[in-house]
C-alpha cells in the first residue's frame, strides 16, 4: 500500500532519532518516496548526511538553502506528500504543533501539511505522562492527527516506562493499514445527518437541543477519507467540514433535514443517522416576538416527521442504514427496540449516564447493536469513535459481497 506513497518525515531533538534510519529503509523497501525535514536540535543526534544517503534527497531544514535566497517552500512540502510522519516527536515540538508555534522548517511544513500526519512520541516517562504533554497530544488527536503511541520499556533515562519511540516496522503498518483502509468506501455515497434542529416558536426563540455536531462531523470526514463520495446534512452548529469529498447541506429544521434526508437517499449507499433531530416542533410559529404576558403561555407541539423510519421503509435491498440512540434509561431495551422498528442495519448507542459520553463532550462511549449482538467499547475521542462505526459500516459492505 506503500508503493509510490510520497512521504515527509520529521525529525526531533531525540535519542530516538537514530531509529529513523530504519523507518526510511523500511518505508523506501516498501516503494515509498522520503523526503527528510529535520529541526537543528535533530541534527545533533543524526546526521544529515546518513538520511541524505538513505532517502537519495537533500535534507531540509534550515528555511533558506543559501546565502542567495534559495529557500525550502513548506508550502510545495505540503502538497506533495500523501503523508506526513513525525518520528521522533519530543514533548517540544508536540506543544509547537499543538499551538502553531512555527519557528522552525518541521512546524511550518506541519502547518502547511495538506496530507494526514503521523505522530510517533520519545521522551521520558515523566515527560510523557505531565498534563501538559498530554493535553497537547489531545489538542493534535482533535486537529485530525494520527497519535502512534509510545512503547513501555527501558527508556535514555535508564528508568522504564512508557515513552519509547514506536518501532520502525510498527510505524510502516500503521501507514499500510492507513492506505489500505482509505479506499474502503470508493465509490459508495454516504449520507450522513448531524448536529441539532431548531424549530422556531418566534422569530428570536426556538426549541432545540444540545447536539454539538461534533459525532456526525467525524463521521463524515472518516467516510470521506476512506474514499467515500459523503452528504452531510448538518443543523445548526459552529463547525466546518474540510474533505474536499463532502458536500455539505445546512438546515434548520426537523422538516427540511427530513426533506433533503429522503431526497438524497434515493441514490445512497448508505445513510449514518447521527443528528439529534427535534420529535416535536410548534403547530404555530409567530411572525412576531411573543412579549412577556402576566398569563401562561402555552405551546401546543406536534410530532416531527420519522426521518429514521421513512428511511427504513423505503430502504433497498443494497442500502445500509444506520441509527443513533442517546438514551437516560433502559438504554439496551430501547436501542433494540429501535433497531427492529426503523428498519436499521446496526444502531449506536450511548448514555447521557457515562461520564464524557453525549452532547458537547469531544469523547463517546458507544455500544453497536445489531440484530444478533451487542458490542461495547470504551470511552474514545469521537474520531476513534467515528473509526469504530465505519469499521463496521465496512464490515456490512463486504458481508454484502
Amino acid at each position: 500500500m506503500l508503493q509510490g506513497k510520497k512521504i515527509v518525515l520529521g525529525i526531533t531533538g531525540s535519542i530516538a532519532a537514530y531509529k529513523a534510519a530504519y523507518l526510511i529503509r523500511a518505508l523506501i523497501k516498501k516503494g515509498a518516496e522520503v523526503q527528510v525535514v529535520i529541526t537543528p536540535a535533530g541534527k545533533e543526534f543524526i546526521t544529515p548526511i546518513t538520511l541524505s544517503a538513505l532517502t537519495s534527497k537533500p535534507v531540509i531544514s534550515e528555511f533558506f538553502a543559501q546565502r542567495d535566497g534559495t529557500w525550502h517552500s513548506h508550502v510545495d512540502l505540503g502538497l506533495w506528500a500523501d503523508a506526513m510522519v513525525i518520528a521522533p516527536a519530543t514533548a517540544s515540538t508536540i506543544g509547537k504543533m499543538a499551538h502553531g508555534i512555527a519557528d522552525n522548517m518541521l512546524v511550518t511544513t506541519y502547518l502547511s501539511m495538506k496530507a494526514p500526519v503521523f505522530v510517533a512520541p520519545a521522551m521520558d516517562l515523566d515527560m510523557f505522562a505531565h498534563p501538559a504533554t498530554q493535553k497537547n497530544l489531545d489538542i493534535l488527536r482533535s486537529y485530525g492527527n494520527h497519535i502512534i503511541e509510545p512503547g513501555e520499556g527501558e527508556l535514555a533515562s535508564h528508568l522504564v516506562g512508557k515513552g519509547r519511540m514506536e518501532e520502525p516496522d510498527n510505524i510502516v503498518r500503521v501507514l499500510e493499514d492507513f492506505f489500505s483502509r482509505k479506499e474502503e468506501l470508493a465509490k459508495k455515497k454516504v449520507i450522513i445527518t448531524a448536529g441539532p434542529t431548531y424549530e422556531k416558536i418566534d422569530p428570536v426563540r426556538f426549541i432545540g437541543n444540545y447536539s454539538s455536531g461534533k459525532m456526525g462531523y467525524a463521521l463524515a470526514e472518516e467516510c470521506a477519507t476512506r474514499g467515500a463520495d459523503v452528504t452531510l446534512i448538518s443543523g445548526p452548529v459552529n463547525l466546518t467540514a474540510t474533505h474536499p469529498n463532502i458536500r455539505t447541506i445546512k438546515v434548520e429544521s426537523a422538516e427540511e433535514m427530513f426533506l433533503a434526508a429522503t431526497s438524497e437517499f434515493t441514490t445512497a449507499d448508505a445513510a449514518i443517522l447521527c443528528a439529534a433531530v427535534a420529535d416535536f416542533t410548534p403547530e404555530q410559529t409567530a411572525d412576531h416576538k411573543i412579549k412577556r404576558e402576566k398569563e401562561d403561555l402555552v405551546l401546543r407541539l406536534k410530532p416531527t416527521h420519522d426521518i429514521a423510519a421513512a428511511l427504513g421503509a423505503a430502504k433497498a435491498a443494497h442500502q445500509k442504514l444506520v441509527g443513533f440512540a442517546l438514551e437516560t434509561d433502559n438504554e439496551m431495551t430501547h436501542a433494540q427496540d429501535k433497531l427492529q422498528r426503523k428498519n436499521l442495519d446496526f444502531i449506536v448507542l450511548n448514555s447521557l449516564r457515562d461520564n464524557g459520553a453525549g452532547f458537547q463532550h469531544d469523547t463517546n462511549k458507544i455500544t453497536i447493536i445489531d440484530a444478533h449482538k451487542a458490542q461495547p467499547y470504551p470511552l474514545k475521542t469521537k474520531k476513534e469513535v467515528a473509526t469504530d462505526i465505519i469499521d463496521r459500516l465496512c464490515m456490512e459492505f463486504v458481508s454484502q459481497q
